[in-house]
């Protein structure tokens, strides 16, 4: 799609106003505090005394790292391509569909969204579980409604609002590590530290044993919190800066936090309690209530984070037109908070609640969260891979940074849970196909075309270092030379036929009629017709004295292409005075080994009911063995296979021989030939005797006929047989490339 696209004109217009009026988060409320409460979360609490007492502190240690490892080579590759692009609402969203385009950006912002929304219903699950460990009599559902209620709440008023409640929370989370840090003074340091553990397993399972894999699949989600800032990308102030600054630092400090948290619970409790005690850390701190309440603060600040940023994806999903109803979920109010959207999230999140139990699909959060860090890596290893020169962020990591973060996600995904990872990954594809058919319109340019081109620079290299053997991939690579588009008109279908499903179509305008401007106009109109019907056609304009100088031009110029034209497309022309062009032309062709195809149109018939083909095969007596190059024949046979193949046609080939005694050759050379050259059994074969042209009003009546073009070219001989024939006619100069036998 064109950028002057009046609708992508006015979408671009519509994001920089809406980016410049949304900007109002700095570095430290926007992202720092939203990713590292998320980060410190239930898992702290409640679960790193497991890992450790299973694992041992070495091997916590080393779960930790490997996890902190992953989502700091995702958050370095987020920070480098974040300061490579003016990111746009939706944070990884907006990060991908730069990079990747709509398509694959939606295809990964969808399940994030809900990745988001359903991890509002388990935070609140979270909350519910450390009130009813405070007052056991009150009812689950009741504390879940009431929590949401409250975060609906505090969210739908303003994301501000969300953020300064946040810094209280941060303060109890702070005041519950102070609490835990006090006991090292009170000599809480007293067992000796189980360096590996024996992985006795959980309650749950009645400590039958647990992998070490597994315990880091249960570690895993605490380090998915790093996307929560992210996801306010199109209401911060400098995102360029605040999102690699605040994203980094959160994680440094709750890597940090782990580490030293994990070697306190080593000393600060057997390895048999901290796997029966997952409250260890609330037994064990200077003042319960402050830990107790960094817990509860924990999940209801990981729930109002993702219940802050869940709404912001939908809102950029909507503004790109992705979803039904987008204009619906691209509304702000009037204080620029996407109401539409947040309202829509929370009956998603509600709905999720009501379910009472989400244990079903909980693997799919923290999967829809891998595969974005992943797609995020994969994007940053992509721009690097090509060298654009528009990929040149300020912040710049080695190739090896994003490379060891896809590689990280992917594992991580499948230590997980290989079924949901594989239900998840044909969940995205599937949106992606959906919304490959919905032909979006971007407001900015992608990086797909220069991906393709590198993988076809490099294909291109590789052939090039490789023996010719282009009979065995021989395709019709057509240059179509036209003075006017109208040229067109009585053989598109024609050129369909033959360039479809593998070939090409190289448009060549010519101005030898002054028609430059309808030339410019009308040949994009008509390559995009080619290509929605799925075959790959380019144009091109060219200034000419003459037909016949510009399209041996055009012949010379694109000799040395990687996708060269292998065939030249002509037209029999009307006027004799035009038939020294073709001479010209065709002479040429043999010289640089280019094929010929010059189409001779019935004034009448046209191409007919487009259901029957004659291929003539000229007189080869006396020897009629089958050799492996057979000349113009090669080029005859594979053009006639490909328009019986695509047309479902009756092939019927046909020689003549003057010699009746001949006769008997001439039937075994053609049943030989069609077995070799694999022609379907259903070919019909015809053999005449007498003089050729007193033979071609005799023959089978077809839609088209298939001749070879002679060494000497006869412009009265290509006329005399379309009127003989009563048919559209087709002659044939190969080009030496074909092979019907390869």
């Amino acid at each position: 799609m064109s950028s002057q696209d009046p609708n992508v004109k006015e979408l671009q217009e519509k994001l920089a106003e809406r980016a410049v009026i949304g900007q109002k988060f700095g570095t430290f409320n926007g992202v720092f505090t939203p990713s590292l409460l998320t980060i410190l979360g239930v898992i702290m609490y409640l679960r790193e005394g497991w890992v450790v007492g299973n694992a041992g502190l070495l091997g916590a240690w080393m779960i930790i790292g490997l996890a902190c490892t992953i989502t700091t080579c995702t958050g370095l590759a987020m920070s480098s391509i974040t300061t490579n692009i003016r990111i746009g609402a939706g944070g990884a969203f907006s990060i991908i569909s730069q990079s990747l385009g709509l398509e694959v950006g939606g295809s990964v912002g969808i399940p994030l969204y809900l990745a988001q929304a359903l991890a509002v219903a388990m935070y609140i699950f979270g909350f519910r579980e450390g009130w009813q460990w405070i007052f056991p009599s009150h009812p689950a559902i009741v504390v879940d409604l009431v929590t949401f209620l409250i975060l609906f709440a505090i969210a739908a008023v303003s994301a501000n609002l969300a953020f300064r409640i946040q810094f209280f929370i941060m303060l109890v989370i702070a005041g519950s590590l102070v609490s835990v840090l006090i006991t090292v003074f009170q000599g809480s340091l007293q067992h000796p530290i189980s360096w590996w553990g024996q992985f006795p397993g959980s309650p749950e399972n009645g400590f039958s044993g647990v992998g070490f894999w597994r315990v880091f699949a249960v570690f895993f989600p605490a380090a998915t919190g790093i996307m929560a800032g992210a996801n306010m990308s199109g209401e911060l102030k400098d995102p360029r800066r605040s999102i690699p600054v605040g994203t980094m630092s959160a994680i440094g400090v709750s890597t940090v936090v782990y580490m030293a948290l994990a070697y306190w619970l080593a000393r600060s409790a057997t390895s048999d309690e901290l796997v029966r005690n997952y409250t260890v850390i609330i037994d064990r701190a200077a003042w319960k209530p402050i830990v107790l309440a960094g817990l509860l603060g924990a999940t209801f600040s990981s729930a109002l984070a993702s219940l802050v940023g869940g709404p912001r994806i939908l809102y950029a999903l909507g503004e790109h037109r992705i979803l039904p109803m987008s204009e619906w979920f691209a509304r702000k109010n009037q204080t620029g908070e996407p109401r539409n959207s947040m309202w829509a999230t929370g009956a998603l999140v509600l709905g999720a609640l009501l379910l009472r139990d989400l244990n079903a699909i909980a693997p799919l959060i923290t999967l829809f969260f891998l595969i974005t860090y992943g797609m995020i890596n994969l994007v940053v290893l992509i721009e690097q891979t090509l060298g654009l020169v528009s990929f040149r962020p300020t912040l710049k990591i080695p190739r090896l940074v994003p490379l060891i973060g896809a590689l990280g996600c992917m594992f991580a995904m499948f230590i997980e849970n290989p079924t949901f990872s594989l239900v998840s990954v044909i969940f995205v594809v599937a949106i992606y196909a959906v919304l490959l058919q919905r032909k979006l319109q971007s407001p900015f340019g992608d990086v797909r075309s220069g991906l393709f081109g590198a993988v076809a620079e490099w294909a291109a290299r590789k052939v090039s270092n490789l023996p010719a053997a282009r009979e065995r991939t021989w395709q019709p690579n057509l240059i179509v030379p036209v003075e006017t588009p109208y040229e067109l008109r009585g053989s598109f279908r024609f050129i369909y036929s033959i360039a479809r499903p593998k070939g090409s179509i190289k448009i060549l305008g010519l101005t030898t009629s002054g028609a430059f401007d309808l030339l410019k106009n009308r040949l994009p109109f008509l390559t995009e017709t080619f290509r929605r019907q799925r075959v790959f056609a380019t144009w091109a304009i060219m200034d000419a004295a003459s037909f016949g100088q510009g399209v041996v031009g055009g012949m010379q110029a694109l000799h040395g292409a990687y996708l060269r034209p292998n065939t030249v497309f002509l037209t029999l022309p009307r006027d004799p005075q035009r038939e020294a062009d073709l001479q010209l032309i065709i002479g040429k062709a043999r010289a640089n080994r280019l094929g010929v195809l010059l189409f001779a149109a019935h004034p009448a018939a046209g191409l007919g009911l487009e259901k029957s083909i004659n291929l003539w095969i000229s007189d080869r007596s006396p020897d009629w063995s089958v050799r492996m190059q057979l000349g113009n024949l090669d080029f005859c046979i594979l053009l006639a296979y490909l328009l019986k193949r695509n047309w479902g046609a009756q092939l019927n080939m046909i020689a003549v021989v003057s010699d009746p005694s001949e006769s008997t050759k001439a039937r075994q050379f053609l049943s030989r030939l069609v077995e070799l050259t694999r022609i379907p059994k259903d070919a019909s074969l015809h053999v005449g005797e007498g003089e050729f042209l007193d033979y071609v009003p005799k023959a089978p009546q077809a839609d088209l006929n298939i001749f070879g073009i002679p060494d000497r070219v006869d412009f009265t001989f290509f006329r005399k047989m379309v009127e003989e024939s009563r048919a559209s006619c087709a002659f044939l100069l190969a080009s030496g490339d074909e092979s019907a036998l390869a």
